[in-house]
Order: C-alpha cells, then sequence, then structure tokens
C-alpha cells in the first residue's frame, strides 16, 4: 500500500504579533490560508525509516533533521510502535522561506500514517498534540483549511468563509532566519485583527487585509533588504490587489482577483527578477484531507 498526499504552501494573510509568553514563546494572531502549490510525499511500508528526497528544492534539505521524518518519528513514539516507512519527497515549495514548507510537509507525513496505519476519529487528538509538539505551524497544516491561528500555534478557529482569489508567490532566494526575525521584532504587541464578516470577492478581503499587516515585515526587511524589492514590484503588478510578505519571509505574495491576472504578473516579475522564484498559484481554503482529521474547531 503506497498512500500518495498533497502538503500545500501556508500563506499569512495577516500576522499580528499579540504577546510574549514567560518561556520566550510569541503569541501571535494569523489568518492563514493555503495555495494550491505543494510538496507531494508518497508513503509505504518498510522495514526502516527512509526518506527520499527529489525536486527542484531537495538541495535545500537536510535529510537527517527533516521535519518529515521527525513527524513519523514522533507519532510512532505516541502509538508504541516502530517508524518503519518510506518516505518519498517531491520538494516544490522553497525552504525556510515562510510558506510553511516543512510544517506542511510535516502534517502530510502525519495524515498519510494515520491512513496508513488505519488511526480512527479516537486518534484526532493525538494527531494534533503531536502536530504542536513538532512547530507553530504544523497543526494548521494538519487541518489544511483556513483558519485564525492564536496562541503559539495550537489555538485554531474557523474564519468566515473566503472568497476565490489568485496569488503570486515571489521569493527572493535570500535566507531569513526566523528566530532573528522575531528577535529583532521592536515595538509594542499588536492588536487581534480577526473580522467577522465575509468578504465577497477578492477586492473586499484585500480591503480588510489592508487594514491589517505582518508584525514580521519589517525586521525581515531588515535582515533581507531584498524583500522590500519584491513587495515593491509585486503592488507595481497590474491587477495586484495587496502585496504582502507571508510568515516570517522571505516569499511575498500578491493577491489577485483572478489565475489569468496572476499568470500574466507572473511572466512579467519573471522577466524583469530572471533570479527570483516566482510561482502563480490560486488560493485554496479547504483542502481535502479525506478524513483523516476533523474540522477546525469552532471554539
Amino acid at each position: 500500500m503506497v498512500i500518495r498526499i498533497e502538503a500545500p504552501a501556508k500563506l499569512n494573510l495577516y500576522l499580528h504579533v499579540t504577546g510574549r509568553r514567560a518561556d520566550g514563546y510569541h503569541e501571535l494572531d494569523s489568518l492563514v490560508t493555503f495555495a494550491a502549490f505543494a510538496d507531494t510525499l508518497e508513503i509505504a511500508p518498510a522495514e526502516t525509516l527512509d526518506l527520499a528526497v527529489s525536486g527542484p528544492f531537495a538541495p535545500a534539505l537536510d535529510a537527517g533533521g527533516n521535519l518529515a521524518t521527525r513527524a513519523a518519528e514522533a507519532l510512532a513514539d505516541a502509538l508504541g510502535r516502530s517508524a518503519s516507512v518510506r518516505i518519498a519527497l517531491h520538494k516544490r515549495i522553497p525552504v525556510a522561506a515562510g510558506l510553511g514548507g516543512g510544517s506542511a510537509d510535516a502534517a502530510a507525513v502525519l495524515r498519510g500514517l494515520a491512513r496508513l496505519w488505519r488511526l480512527g476519529p479516537e486518534h484526532h487528538g493525538l494527531l494534533r498534540e503531536t502536530a504542536l509538539g513538532l512547530g507553530a505551524d504544523v497543526p494548521v497544516c494538519l487541518e489544511s483549511r483556513a483558519a485564525y491561528m492564536a496562541g503559539i500555534g495550537e489555538l485554531l478557529s474557523p474564519p468566515p468563509p473566503l472568497p476565490a482569489c489568485a496569488a503570486l508567490l515571489v521569493n527572493p532566494g535570500v535566507p531569513v532566519p526566523t528566530g532573528r526575525v522575531f528577535a529583532a521584532r521592536q515595538g509594542p504587541f499588536s492588536a487581534v485583527g480577526q473580522f467577522g464578516e465575509s468578504p465577497p470577492d477578492a477586492p473586499a478581503l484585500a480591503t480588510l487585509l489592508a487594514a491589517r499587516r505582518n508584525d514580521l515585515e519589517q525586521p525581515a526587511r531588515a535582515e533581507a533588504p531584498e524583500i522590500g524589492r519584491v513587495l515593491t514590484r509585486l503592488a507595481a503588478a497590474p491587477g495586484c490587489l495587496l502585496a504582502r510578505m507571508s510568515g516570517s519571509g522571505a516569499t511575498c505574495f500578491g493577491l489577485f482577483d483572478g489565475e489569468t491576472a496572476a499568470a500574466r504578473a507572473a511572466g512579467a516579475v519573471a522577466r524583469d527578477r530572471p533570479a527570483w522564484w516566482v510561482q502563480p498559484t490560486r488560493l485554496v481554503h479547504a483542502v481535502e484531507t479525506a478524513g483523516v482529521v476533523a474540522a477546525v474547531d469552532g471554539s
């Protein structure tokens, strides 16, 4: 039996830092959704735990400390069994880029193993607990549906219905260490930015998001000034409704009303900046997870 599963890229449509806990972790408020663009994983039984990585961003991965294998080991330990599986990961999402690629891969491994090992609804809590132990973005990637994310990533609640829209993802190819970005953030903490109304279309969503921000953008731009050039180029693209950085960077996205406009902008940006990674896509607010995990909690 071979389980084939997608690990979609995560986007922070906005990201507010709302506080800092005594243990040093920052508390966040973020509206997260997903892209149609994804890594692909195949998981099959094996004699030992093995990871094979291919794809354009395979050279950037540390196979020994990869979150995909850590996820398999963590779930196997929690179940008291051996993590004897072979994971084939086709890496399309840039590494350490603010798109949650490693977290998406880890979450996909948890979902895939739940299918391979025939885990039932009684294991949903265990899957979520294991996800949180792997990183702040893994729980929301496990759900793979739009969510308000709070706390350190463990508090998820459903946003109002979000409209169909497209995005252009651009990464300038510069490393931005997440820890240094958080450490460099200064100033007061932000208020929660959640909204209750459902925007009817992409322009209305962009208007709501424009009243919010990514609190990590300024420290990330200090680490990597190229981020500012990406945002300026995206904002100037015809049809771009909003230009924003995702996560702790360095990937930025432009929000568009449709895929045709995003693809046209992608071609122009790629011609102007051939060294940048450029990927048009559409947003997917609820990714099919084959019933492996329950819906985002309403509480």
